[in-house]
């Protein structure tokens, strides 16, 4: 078998949270470059809803061309952290990137964000990035390549980042900080640098006066919405009060409505006859998913499958009505 010439071969990069999502899309990349892999996250056991280990992670990171190591590591667990560091250096002989991709979110806004889920989000997000660089500087400086990548956004202080999900902000702009101030501090040394996926999720400033569409097919969508009138009752219009209308694209597309402020509740076909609170724009596939459970609205909004106008606490709101939903659907 001939030895793998990719960039980084032979190179060993260090990810936290690389067991699923993007964490490992970039192990498996590097991968195929031959690099070494040090999957260090905290899932050891496989998550009945979410798929995927350190270990089976490792499996496919081997097939893909890669040396892996699995570590389990909560970066909130400092000894954690450090156990892992060594390993991978007793292992590989070193670290030559470190990719801090382990996250915690949570999309709410300041009183309905729980301390436990601020602390996580603290912890994880900002502390776990601070404490996992400070284990691995001591042996980044000893290579040629050295560089560390946070997962990160651009540091925006327009308040329109903050304003429906302060504490996630924070958490997420402590990781870009850290950028800013490591960069500057190992100049020469170390690059440090963030990525942040571009999900087209950018929240609206105005409102948009959508055109009729034609009319729908019968389909998945209007099955959804029939279960969903079923499911409603005058305890959730009480307890939830807002107007949601979706604009669907695909299949059985087009405007649909959900009123959850009349007596007993309303869906249907077209514009609501009240203003809508919550404007959500999605694909009819997505749609579908996410009202039985299959798709997360945080994590489809995250990733820009769903894009949201108006009120981003009254579509929280939504997300819990529908986990009561999910298993009628």
């Amino acid at each position: 078998m001939l030895p793998n010439t990719g960039k980084l071969a032979g190179c060993t990069v260090f990810i936290t949270g690389a067991s699923r999502g993007i964490g490992k899309a970039i192990a498996l990349k590097a991968a195929k470059d031959g690099a070494n892999i040090v999957i260090a996250a905290k899932t050891a056991q496989a998550h009945p809803k979410l798929p995927g280990t350190i270990y089976t992670a490792a499996e496919e990171i081997k097939a893909a061309g890669g040396k892996a190591l699995p570590c389990i590591v909560d970066v909130r667990d400092e000894e954690q952290i450090s156990s892992a560091v060594e390993k991978a250096v007793e292992k590989f002989g070193g670290i030559d990137i470190l990719v801090n991709n382990a996250s915690a979110i949570s999309l709410t806004n300041t009183l309905e964000t729980p301390t436990k889920k601020v602390d996580l989000m603290m912890n994880v997000n900002t502390r776990g990035t601070y404490l996992t660089s400070k284990a691995c500087i001591p042996y980044l400086k000893k290579s040629k390549i050295a560089h560390i990548l946070n997962l990160s956004p651009p540091l925006n202080l327009n308040p329109l980042w903050f304003k429906q999900h302060c504490a996630y902000t924070i958490a997420k702009y402590g990781m870009s900080m850290c950028v800013l101030g490591m960069a500057e501090e190992f100049k020469g040394e170390i690059a440090v640098n963030a990525l942040w996926p571009k999900t087209g999720a950018v929240p609206e400033l105005k409102e948009e006066k959508t055109q009729p569409p034609p009319k729908p097919r019968s389909g998945a969508v209007e099955e959804t919405f029939r279960i969903v009138k079923d499911s409603l009752s005058d305890d959730v219009v009480k307890a939830t009060q807002a107007i949601y209308q979706f604009e669907l694209s695909g299949e059985d597309g087009g405007t649909w409505f959900l009123d959850l402020k009349s007596k007993g509740g309303n869906v249907g076909y077209g514009e609501p006859s009240d203003q809508a609170d919550v404007v959500m724009s999605m694909s009819t596939d997505d749609f579908v998913k996410m009202f039985s459970g299959k798709l997360k609205p945080t994590m489809a909004f995250m990733s820009g499958k769903l894009k949201i106008k108006g009120n981003m606490a009254l579509a929280i709101k939504l997300e819990k009505l529908m986990n009561q939903m999910n298993s009628k659907l």
